[in-house]
């Protein structure tokens, strides 16, 4: 498969993966904005997109109204829900035929109605309606290309942009709960603080898998780890790592079993993940270890793209 043909099925899946983040993320922020200061989680959430200092370059406070269109529909902003469709539409476009036809029809037909959005559907009254929107988009683009992609190249590179998007994702909202929504130690345990948890498995679709594996009280410590380390949960670090991983070991017995860095990196991340334990991560600080994993993350998307894509 050519390195450019990989590029795009990689950031296609990527900006897709991307686009439904920040639609989570304005979901979890508007959810908290009621009963904490309403600049504090905003400003959160600029931080868990990576553009907190870009927002501040253009705007004094943080705001629903003023983070709401930045993260949604600013021209300037690369990440907001808007450019990542426009960006996952010329990747799909460029790569038509390696697309099935359900794949090219999810992401063209949402490109189609995004032409037709202003920011009117990023402000308090269109939001939520906006938010559901971004989600069945991305929802459509996952099952066309799980259910109709012919298990080739092609698939293991969207699927490998796809997970390794999920796992930076997962990463950054937790890390952004824990280090920046609770500067005050003295509430961590309090009612407040288990609300604030709560809204993090809403926002990864996550409050009845909760349900299903601890069946009690939301707990701190549980959250973190089915976010982290349980691997039937679907948006956890350790399932996004065993699916890259297998991924690339697809890719190289693809490749006549041709390895790189992006192997062993990933290997060692998915190992780290396996055998790790929640209370080893507390202890440690949980803080430490996501910003580990967002780096570490970071590092494995230049190494792919140094072993197959240049």
């Amino acid at each position: 498969m050519l390195a450019r043909a990989a590029d795009s099925m990689f950031w296609l899946a990527r900006y897709m993966e991307r686009m439904d983040f920040v639609g989570r993320l304005l979901e979890a922020a508007q959810m908290m904005s009621g009963v904490s200061t309403e600049a504090e989680e905003w400003r959160s959430a600029l931080i868990a997109a990576g553009c907190e200092e870009a927002f501040f370059a253009k705007h004094e406070t943080a705001t629903l109204e003023t983070a709401a269109l930045y993260l949604g529909c600013d021209k300037d902003n690369p990440s907001s829900i808007l450019n990542c469709l426009e960006m996952a539409r010329l990747n799909a476009r460029a790569m038509r035929t390696n697309l099935t036809r359900d794949m090219w029809t999810a992401v063209n037909d949402a490109w189609l109605v995004a032409r037709r959005i202003d920011s009117d559907a990023f402000t308090p009254a269109r939001l939520d309606d906006t938010i559901e929107w971004v989600k069945t988009v991305s929802m459509r683009f996952y099952g066309a290309f799980v259910g109709s992609m012919l298990r080739s190249e092609a698939y293991y590179f969207t699927r490998l942009g796809c997970f390794l998007e999920r796992a930076d994702n997962t990463a950054r909202i937790l890390d952004v709960k824990y280090h920046v929504l609770l500067p005050d130690y003295a509430r961590i345990g309090d009612a407040f603080d288990y609300y604030q948890w709560t809204s993090i498995l809403r926002s990864v679709s996550a409050v009845r898998a909760y349900q299903w594996v601890y069946r009690g009280k939301v707990s701190p410590w549980n959250v973190a780890e089915l976010l982290i380390l349980r691997p039937e949960m679907p948006r956890s670090l350790r399932r996004c790592y065993d699916e890259t991983v297998e991924c690339l070991e697809r890719l190289a017995s693809e490749h006549g079993g041709r390895r790189g860095e992006c192997h062993r990196l990933a290997g060692a991340l998915g190992a780290q993940l396996r055998f790790a334990r929640i209370g080893d991560i507390f202890q440690s600080g949980l803080h430490e270890h996501l910003t580990n994993m967002i780096d570490r993350t970071a590092d494995l998307g230049q190494d792919i793209a140094a072993f197959y894509m240049r």
